[in-house]
């Protein structure tokens, strides 16, 4: 197994992934949705839909924008207790960010399996 897999299989198994058909269960309970899918790639896969209330944030600044202590927070940064529900393109790369928002102490930080692909299909077969 590389080092790669290695360390996606550790930070899964510490994460509480989110089904596709969970997530919007979890934003009606007070989740915070975040897209970290470059701008490219958002606009040749599509967008969430707004009814989905998704915070976009690029990768290279989550931590600084989800930590409550940082002076860069987003206004919903208000606690360590805050559900960050990190999407990705397929659920490779919300896996580790969800992890590194863990090891800030953001311990109900998780993602999606599948990420947006899944989440997109759901969305179409729920009619939403």
């Amino acid at each position: 197994m590389s080092r790669i897999d290695e360390l996606l299989e550790t930070a899964r198994a510490r994460l509480h992934r989110l089904a596709a058909e969970e997530v919007p269960a979890a934003l009606r309970r007070g989740a915070v949705l975040v897209d970290i899918r470059p701008q490219a790639q958002r606009t040749r896969e599509g967008e969430v839909p707004e009814a989905l209330r998704p915070l976009v944030i690029e990768r290279n600044v989550l931590e600084w924008r989800c930590d409550p202590t940082s002076d860069a927070r987003l206004p919903q940064a208000v606690s360590d207790d805050v559900e960050w529900v990190i999407l990705c393109s397929e659920g490779y790369t919300s896996s580790l960010a969800a992890a590194a928002l863990q090891d800030l102490g953001l311990r109900r930080a998780t993602d999606i399996v599948g990420g947006y692909h899944a989440l997109a299909a759901a969305l179409v077969l729920a009619g939403g």
